[in-house]
């Protein structure tokens, strides 16, 4: 689909020269940007579609290295 989008011009020229060091179109460096933007603005899409893998590929063993060290991951983030 196309669209028209007014953007400041130095932010033209930053996506531009990206572009072009990127070898992609602006096209395809605006698109990126449009969806990680909207990733983020939409966590439980996220959260959704992590749900989905976990279920089609089940939860791995709780027990061991893996989990112990989930675990402390955690406990660190909650300090």
């Amino acid at each position: 689909m196309k669209t028209a989008v007014s953007v400041p011009d130095d932010l033209f020229a930053q996506v531009d020269r990206l572009a072009r060091r990127s070898r992609r179109s602006r096209s395809e460096v605006y698109s990126a940007a449009l969806r990680e933007y909207v990733a983020r603005h939409a966590p439980d899409d996220v959260t959704a579609a992590l749900d989905s893998v976990v279920e089609q590929v089940g939860q791995p063993d709780a027990d061991g290295f893996a989990a112990a060290a989930a675990r402390r991951t955690l406990g660190a983030a909650e300090s």
